[in-house]
């Protein structure tokens, strides 16, 4: 018997991974600017930043990404309260399908915000050098790799830059529904009302110390159901995550500095500011007061001597 081969058509291809960057900056940060020979995506993970890319302004807020086009100037600063948090993706594509992001910007939805979540994982996993470090302009791979991450960082970035396309310019749009069945089991309703419940109250009790009793009571939960719904949902148990979400927090704080490091234990109901310094290196690798350096330091590496804005 004899086959007929149909060759497929790429629409978009990325030849290549320029860097991949996760942000976390102060609240006054601001950057001159720059222009290089690549494309780059900037997503506001968290906070409100302040864009200029040629002769235009452009204000940004959590959810909501922009495209540089390659040779494109473009110049950031924090503006708000919040400290920003900026995922930056650069790299190198020759699809003629490209133009269609040139002068680019759109408001994400949750499933391409998960699209980038996988993004920056699969990095962490595939590439030695630290996401957080400006200074770094280009990516060094680990000795040891899991099987096909490589591969799956080009096709993550390419599937979100097909989905963008299609989710944003009125055509063809691809259903919230069918994306998350590619990255995540579906959560019935009603498993998903429950879990954004119990997130809202451990949001509103971030002060306290709670335990798994308090939080199955206030919710008509038993222990193992609350189990198997963070374990299904979050991947964790709900103290463990209730933790995470505190470190989170003293996080935002130091960046503010609006506190010092004994306030911040007590204000989170840390048992004391040593406690408070063992759990948060526990969990960043970092002491606070050597986060608070590094976070500083990354600001103020990129702010030019004239800090009258962008």
């Amino acid at each position: 018997m004899t086959y007929v081969k149909t060759h497929l058509k790429k629409d978009i291809t990325i030849d290549s991974i320029i860097t991949i960057h996760y942000f976390e900056y102060m609240k006054d940060f601001v950057f001159n600017g720059e222009a290089h020979d690549f494309w780059e995506f900037m997503y506001v993970d968290k906070g409100s930043v302040l864009i200029r890319s040629e002769d235009d302004h452009l204000h940004l807020n959590t959810g909501d990404i922009i495209f540089h086009q390659p040779n494109e100037f473009h110049a950031i600063q924090a503006i708000g309260d919040k400290s920003p948090n900026l995922v930056a993706v650069s790299f190198l594509s020759h699809s003629p399908a490209m133009d269609l992001f040139r002068k680019k910007n759109c408001t994400l939805t949750m499933e391409e915000r998960t699209m980038i979540s996988h993004l920056i994982h699969t990095a962490r996993e595939t590439f030695s050098t630290p996401l957080n470090l400006p200074s770094v302009e280009q990516v060094k791979l680990r000795p040891e790799l899991p099987f096909g991450s490589q591969q799956l960082i080009l096709l993550y970035l390419e599937l979100f830059l097909i989905t963008v396309i299609r989710n944003h310019n009125g055509e063809n749009a691809v259903s919230p529904k069918e994306i998350s069945k590619i990255f995540r089991k579906e959560s019935s309703p009603h498993e998903s009302g429950r879990i954004t419940k119990v997130l809202q109250y451990l949001e509103y009790h971030i002060c306290e110390q709670l335990t798994i009793a308090q939080i199955c009571e206030a919710h008509s939960l038993s222990r193992s159901a609350l189990h198997s719904l963070f374990h299904k949902e979050k991947g964790c148990g709900v103290i463990e995550y209730f933790n995470n979400m505190k470190i989170q927090r003293a996080k935002d704080i130091i960046r503010d500095g609006t506190m010092n490091f004994t306030e911040i234990a007590y204000f989170l109901s840390y048992s004391s500011p040593q406690y408070f310094s063992k759990q948060f290196k526990k969990a960043t690798g970092m002491s606070p007061l050597e986060y608070s350096s590094s976070v500083k330091g990354i600001s103020q590496s990129l702010r030019p001597k004239d800090t009258g804005g962008i």
